[in-house]
């Protein structure tokens, strides 16, 4: 029996799955963050290491686990100089003494990609397929047959992420606050911000957003704020909200000529908080892609990023 580890590392969790070669999960383990980039490589690899751990705990295998392959998809990995870095890393994983594990792995074995082919291959069930993340940041990426690729987005809060929810919480904010100028026209957003954050006056944004500092993650999570007042029929967070589809669909678009036949029959998952809003951002998104191109299937996960990167992991030993 061949096991694998498949290990989703972004920048508020990590996921290992312990998997076998008949595609079953036989632990599953969390940790904090592992992306690198920000948190640094020592407190990286506690998290990873932590997170393989619990995994193997989680195990009714009795004897020391065997590895035989390991697939790591990780925020920010991208570039040659980044997956040296995590090589190192698995290297110290395999000389952990923290770890019950014996490692039976070769160079062809280890592999390490972004988390947006994990996504993609987990969300699926297997490596070709378009992913459309929506969350805090938003990015499309999608692999043919042929094994071809193609990424729109994930540049980040200030060069891109059109369609995620940080772009969503800013516009909303912004209009909010030219509402309140007399710049624009009335909006709801101005009483939805005030509630939500408990604020006297909409002026009290600026002691919210700069003063105390607040990151990407606490502005994209005042996105609902949004979605709710365009369900509830405010054209200002409407008009938001529909440019956010448009973005969404105009990349997705971009990735199907890019990599695929228009009358390809795809699947496109979609992942992200964006997607589970009131406003019915995931109907509009499927019925513009299916519009114009009649043979894809807009689908939510099937299986979660980890599971993705097992897949991946379990592929070296089989061929």
């Amino acid at each position: 029996m061949n096991y694998v580890l498949g290990i989703d590392g972004g920048g508020s969790k990590t996921v290992c799955v312990l998997m076998d070669d008949l595609r079953q999960v036989l632990g599953r383990g969390e940790a904090g963050p592992s992306n690198y980039q920000s948190i640094g490589i020592e407190a990286t690899l506690q998290s990873i290491q932590l997170a393989v751990h619990n995994a193997v705990e989680a195990t009714i295998i009795t004897n020391t686990v065997n590895i035989d392959a390991i697939c790591l998809g990780l925020a920010g990995v991208g570039r040659a100089a980044d997956i040296e870095v995590v090589k190192g890393l698995v290297q110290e994983l395999q000389n952990s003494k923290f770890l019950s594990i014996t490692w039976a792995l070769q160079p062809a074995n280890i592999i390490i990609v972004n988390d947006a082919l994990i996504a993609l291959v987990g969300g699926i069930g297997q490596p070709v397929g378009i992913v459309v993340a929506a969350g805090t940041g938003s990015i499309v990426f999608g692999r043919n047959h042929q094994g071809h690729t193609k990424r729109v987005g994930g540049w980040g809060y200030i060069l891109g992420d059109e369609g995620s929810a940080y772009k969503i919480a800013i516009a909303g904010m912004n209009a909010a606050l030219k509402s309140d100028d007399g710049r624009e026209i009335s909006t709801s957003l101005v009483e939805g911000f005030k509630q939500h954050l408990d604020l006297e006056n909409i002026e009290d944004l600026i002691e919210v957003v700069y003063r105390r500092g607040w990151g990407v993650k606490q502005i994209a999570a005042l996105a609902p704020v949004v979605d709710l007042a365009a369900a509830s029929g405010d054209i200002v967070a409407k008009m938001i909200i529909d440019n956010a589809v448009k973005e969404l669909v105009k990349a997705t678009s971009t990735v199907i000529d890019a990599v695929f036949n228009a009358d390809s029959l795809l699947e496109v998952v979609t992942t992200g908080s964006v997607w589970r809003g009131r406003c019915k951002i995931h109907e509009r998104f499927t019925a513009s892609i299916v519009k114009k191109f009649p043979e894809v299937k807009v689908i939510y996960p099937r299986y979660e990023p980890a599971y993705g990167a097992g897949l991946l992991a379990l592929q070296t030993t089989q061929n």
